[in-house]
């Protein structure tokens, strides 16, 4: 994606805690394995810190309702929109809700960070940079 390792490090730059809160539904319809999705997450790491950005954790649901693999078939709280994966995430980390924030690419992400009592940033595409660098002007004009 244009501009993602810049906007990851800008954040980082800013003092913002970087987490990953995903649904993967294709684990639990079997098109990829939790193991294969750790592997993936490690690459990241490793590509990002090469660009001088970092995430600082990641969350991921892989349960599905309509799974295919049976021990993936619930409705978990986990699952976007609910607010689980974020609830997890401020409940292990230093975070201070008023200032966080939770850029996402669908309206389910939006409605999960309106459950978690966090600003959510529905991004619609283009440039993660430059909507990372909006985002933050946003944050401190609150």
């Amino acid at each position: 994606m244009p501009g993602a390792a810049a906007a990851i490090r800008r954040l980082n730059d800013a003092g913002y805690l970087v987490f990953i809160a995903s649904n993967q539904s294709g684990i639990a319809r079997g098109l990829f394995t939790e193991d294969d999705l750790v592997k993936l997450h490690g690459w990241m790491l490793s590509e990002l810190a090469a660009l001088g950005a970092r995430i600082d954790d990641a969350r991921y649901c892989p349960f599905h309702p309509e799974a295919k693999i049976a021990g993936y078939a619930w409705d978990s709280d986990l699952r976007k929109p609910r607010p689980g994966m974020l609830l997890d995430l401020i409940g292990n980390w230093p975070v201070e809700r008023t200032k966080s924030f939770l850029i996402g690419d669908k309206e389910i992400d939006m409605a999960a960070a309106r459950a978690a009592g966090i600003t959510g940033y529905l991004f619609a595409g283009g440039d993660l940079d430059a909507f990372v660098a909006d985002c933050l002007a946003k944050q401190a004009a609150k």
